[in-house]
């Protein structure tokens, strides 16, 4: 990943409804949830989290799949481990550190080394 991507991933992110956002969904797994899931469970109003929602796709951190008359949102995993990997890349400059400095990767079934 390029310093550039990063940037635009953590600014997407940077805002504290869309990374409210964006965690529900990662907490939410591989079924998402709906618009109106995230809307109900945030409590955030749908002309709002329209915007938010459109910001995180366009940064490439949540997919959205239209299903009847549904609009189903899921946190795009790969991307966030690609960002996650980036962050951790040389941690600790190579040297033990005080955490497990292994970069786990997350599924939507949760983290795995």
């Amino acid at each position: 990943m390029e310093n550039k991507e990063a940037v635009r991933l953590l600014a997407a992110l940077a805002q504290e409804t869309r990374l409210a956002i964006f965690r529900l969904l990662v907490e939410a797994g591989s079924d998402g949830l709906t618009v109106g899931q995230i809307a109900e469970q945030l409590g955030v109003p749908s002309p709002t989290l329209s915007f938010h929602l459109k910001e995180l796709a366009h940064a490439g951190l949540i997919k959205t799949q239209q299903q009847s008359r549904f609009v189903f949102c899921t946190a795009d995993f790969g991307q966030m481990n690609a960002l996650l990997a980036y962050l951790t890349e040389n941690c600790c400059a190579g040297e033990p550190c005080g955490v497990d400095a292994a970069v786990k990767s997350c599924t939507p079934e949760g983290f795995r080394n």
